[in-house]
């Protein structure tokens, strides 16, 4: 059971950020080498492969989610690109979290903005090489 949970996670992740997961596992590996696969199987493998939700909006939701917290801008970045990958605009991820000012104020929302823009722009950096 539990290698089936991570294969989904890890077939989930291939599609939406594999080089963040591999920087968390990298990461992780000499503290707690656990907790990455951890990662692996239940987000991506349990909640991510449900039915109901397609990864488009599964990340969406994830980025309000974050947004709200708005002190987790590496967890935010890395599903802001999630999100592109999976086929979201820049538009509706920005659209997000402008909604997220209403639910989790101004400065959670201005923190997730300034995320948003610097995946932008890293992401035009790379793909003007």
């Amino acid at each position: 059971m539990s290698e089936d949970r991570y294969q989904k996670g890890m077939e989930n992740l291939k599609i939406m950020n594999p080089d963040s997961y591999k920087d968390l596992e990298k990461s992780l590996n000499d503290v707690a080498p656990d907790m990455a696969r951890y990662i692996a199987e239940f987000p991506y493998g349990d909640i991510y492969s449900r039915p109901g939700l397609d990864l488009k909006t599964r990340e969406l939701v994830t980025v309000a989610s974050i947004t709200t917290l708005g002190n987790a801008q590496p967890e935010l970045k890395s599903h802001v690109h999630g999100a592109l990958n999976v086929g979201c605009t820049p538009t509706e991820i920005i659209e997000v979290i402008i909604q997220m000012a209403v639910y989790a104020g101004f400065p959670a929302a201005i923190n997730g903005l300034n995320a948003a823009k610097e995946v932008f722009k890293e992401r035009n950096e790379k793909f003007e090489k």
